[in-house]
């Protein structure tokens, strides 16, 4: 008998998978650090992105924790950066790393961890974490 069930990444293609990765968002600006030794939270709970396959919205809680070095990231460009993610085509995974990586270039932490809580879809909840270094 012949299984009905589809290959898990039909209609999948490269394009998708690197949807979002190079796409040009607004720059991050960062003040300078007065201390050391210390840890900075940031949580934005209406993070939105587009599923670059289905179209559909993706919504979710992003945290970001890092311990400043020489710059601190300033909130309102922050702001702007994610809210550049709402028309973007790009899946959770991508959209984790590419945060650290965008701060990480823009303020040369210590060390920094991005964590992508995402809403549920299809029954399934998802949790991203990137770390750096």
């Amino acid at each position: 008998m012949k299984s009905t069930r589809k290959k898990p990444n039909v209609g999948y293609t490269g394009l998708h998978a690197k949807s979002g990765i190079s796409t040009k968002l607004p720059s991050i600006a960062t003040w300078p650090n007065q201390y050391q030794g210390y840890d900075i939270t940031v949580e934005i709970p209406e993070y939105t992105a587009i599923c670059p396959k289905t179209g559909l919205p993706d919504f979710g809680t992003i945290r970001i924790q890092y311990v400043p070095d020489k710059s601190c990231l300033e909130l309102k460009s922050l702001k702007l950066y994610i809210l550049a993610y709402r028309n973007l085509g790009i899946f959770y995974e991508n959209a984790v790393n590419r945060i650290l990586a965008d701060i990480v270039k823009a303020c040369r932490p210590v060390s920094a961890t991005v964590t992508g809580e995402f809403t549920a879809r299809g029954g399934l909840h998802s949790t991203i974490q990137a770390k750096y270094p």
